[in-house]
């Protein structure tokens, strides 16, 4: 049977077999990029006796690689992934392209639970951090991001429809209110933390671990398969809230379900990496322009580019200012921000008001 005019169905599944590889290029980048001169085809050969190796060197490159670089490289594609369709769920449902957790304050309400948690769990909040235990961080950046998701969505949504300008200015004026509220909390701060606040604020992947894995790790992969199944549904809401309840959808649960699955993404990247900007409206806006609007194929797509953005953008931050780290923030900023113009550039009739 022919396909319609304008389906791009074929080419949003080589797309996805495309960015399928080209993740296994850039994890294997990621492995292999570093300040440590650990070399995996040199512990590989050591292994299997096939090159001379000290018991130090041999210890030292799987140290590296099983304690540093592996779970640095599973906590970045977990948060680009999560990241990426975190941006496309926003767009699609405030249906524009200018809707993305960074921009629109979501992830300065998921940073506020999270520093409010690292200055304030040891002393006012020490009963929530016993009782939440290891959770308490992730848990409050959900938290965080799902209040500002949904004030955002309350106050810029009105019978169905979004206003590109109310939104954005109310996520601007979200973003400023968390960021007031963040910088009590870190003017109050001691010396430690704020090292470690300003440091976190600009994202960073240096401190992956294991357990941060495990922390956040299965809230983001949730959030992810939750998103699989909305493809239909964010399809038809494009066409109107209207039209897509008289289809069969669900409109307000899936409303609800992407609002929790935004929050609970973003709040759990937002607690283990802190700000990391722009992977929400660079990967989708990119993919869109490649295989169209069907979400059915946008969701996956996103999932896998923007792992592999997060882990090149990491990859550039580890050698540019070698032996030191740039943070990864200041990466995928340098990226999006002349993106974000171009987008606005492209789209000035739409967005004039």
């Amino acid at each position: 049977m022919a396909r319609p005019a304008g389906d791009r169905s074929g080419l949003g599944k080589v797309t996805i077999v495309v960015l399928c590889v080209l993740l296994l290029v850039t994890m294997a980048v990621s492995m292999t990029t570093g300040a440590s001169g650990a070399s995996a085809w040199t512990m590989l050969r050591g292994w299997f006796g096939l090159a001379p190796t000290s018991e130090v060197q041999a210890a030292r490159d799987y140290a590296v690689f099983v304690n540093i670089r592996l779970p640095r490289m599973l906590l970045g594609m977990l948060i680009g992934a999560g990241l990426a369709v975190s941006g496309l769920l926003m767009q699609g449902l405030f249906r524009n392209p200018l809707a993305d957790p960074g921009l629109v304050g979501v992830s300065a309400g998921a940073g506020l639970g999270a520093v409010g948690i690292i200055v304030l769990g040891t002393t006012t909040l020490a009963p929530l951090t016993a009782f939440l235990g290891i959770y308490t961080l992730q848990i409050a950046s959900f938290l965080g991001g799902l209040v500002t998701t949904f004030i955002l969505y309350r106050v810029a949504t009105r019978s169905g429809h979004t206003a590109v300008a109310t939104m954005l200015l109310a996520g601007i004026a979200l973003g400023a209110l968390a960021g007031a509220v963040t910088g009590v909390l870190v003017y109050v701060a001691t010396d430690s933390q704020l090292r470690d606040l300003t440091f976190w604020g600009m994202g960073s992947l240096s401190g992956a671990n294991w357990t941060k894995i495990l922390t956040s790790g299965p809230i983001i992969l949730v959030a992810l398969i939750a998103a699989g199944f909305m493809g239909k549904g964010l399809n038809a809401l494009t066409l109107g809230e209207a039209t897509a309840s008289h289809l069969g959808v669900p409109v307000q649960r899936l409303k609800h379900i992407v609002i929790v699955a935004v929050a609970a993404a973003t709040g759990a990247s937002v607690a283990v990496s802190g700000g990391i900007g722009f992977v929400g409206i660079v990967v989708p806006h990119l993919l869109r322009l490649v295989i169209g609007p069907d979400h059915r194929y946008l969701l996956p797509a996103s999932a896998l580019l923007g792992a592999s953005f997060l882990l090149m953008a990491d990859a550039v931050s580890r050698v540019i200012v070698a032996p030191a780290e740039l943070p990864i923030g200041i990466v995928t900023a340098a990226v999006g921000g002349p993106f974000f113009l171009w987008i606005l550039l492209r789209k000035r009739s739409v967005f004039a008001w």
